[in-house]
């Protein structure tokens, strides 16, 4: 099965962005070659330029109050586990207080080293960053890779809170799932009124089917058109039935 995540308002949508960045930026970082570090360097730099773009400190903070709320109004619920209600929520208080000890905005200890941002700016240039170009970052590249990997250590630590904040918040949202069994007839599937309005949608879909969901959506209606892989004709839908697993994701 792959997995497909449709986030259907901006701030999930920002959030979804920086888990990938992260997820790639760890990925590459580990790594040993110049190559890997120089990916990881590039999506560090993509971080920034959305976390300038948005308050994503307060965002955050304002929803893990108010997730917390709603989780302790649960306590009452048997069908709720105590267990894992307290984990989730000392989870919350934990990254709360990190998020109010956090200085300034976030990203801004990169912003204000000069030799990163000097880097930065060449490497939204393509072939930007040649060893002509930025000598000082090929000496970089070519040092002891525990040097760079120290580096980014120094880089990313600060970043914490903010992960583990928005962390706990994709996990209450996939959590949050309602899932239907469902069939797009002739490749397309449609639904109105307000029973399917989220957050986020989940398509669950078989890897066997040569095909990729199209979504759109507002707070009226909900369309998915199956479009087939490997065509040139860009309108045209998937012809056959298609089954998969539609999850309601809301917070």
């Amino acid at each position: 099965m792959i997995c497909y995540e449709h986030p259907l308002n901006e701030r999930i949508r920002t959030l979804l962005r920086l888990e990938d960045l992260f997820n790639k930026i760890d990925f590459f970082s580990t790594k040993d070659t110049a190559t890997e570090h120089h990916a990881s360097l590039i999506a560090l730099f993509e971080v920034l330029e959305i976390t300038s773009r948005a308050d994503i400190k307060s965002d955050l903070l304002q929803e893990l109050e108010r997730q917390k709320q709603i989780l302790e109004m649960l306590r009452k619920n048997p069908e709720v586990s105590e267990t894992a209600l307290d984990n989730v929520l000392n989870d919350i208080k934990i990254t709360f207080r990190e998020m109010l000890d956090f200085p300034g905005k976030v990203g801004e200890h990169l912003r204000e080293n000069e030799w990163l941002m000097a880097i930065k700016q060449r490497i939204g240039i393509p072939g930007g960053c040649c060893v002509f170009d930025l000598p000082s970052y090929h000496y970089w590249l070519n040092l002891d890779p525990a040097h760079r990997h120290k580096d980014f250590d120094e880089w990313l630590t600060p970043f914490q809170p903010i992960r583990n904040a928005f962390g706990i918040v994709l996990y209450l949202l996939r959590k949050s799932g309602r899932t239907l069994q469902v069939v797009a007839n002739q490749g397309i599937f449609q639904q109105t009124g307000s029973e399917y309005t989220a957050h986020m949608l989940r398509l669950n879909l078989s890897d066997q089917l040569p095909c990729v969901p199209e979504i759109s959506a507002n707070k009226y209606a909900l369309n998915i058109r199956f479009i087939p892989m490997h065509t040139n004709q860009k309108n045209k839908v998937y012809e056959g039935d298609v089954k998969f697993e539609l999850t309601f994701c809301n917070l």
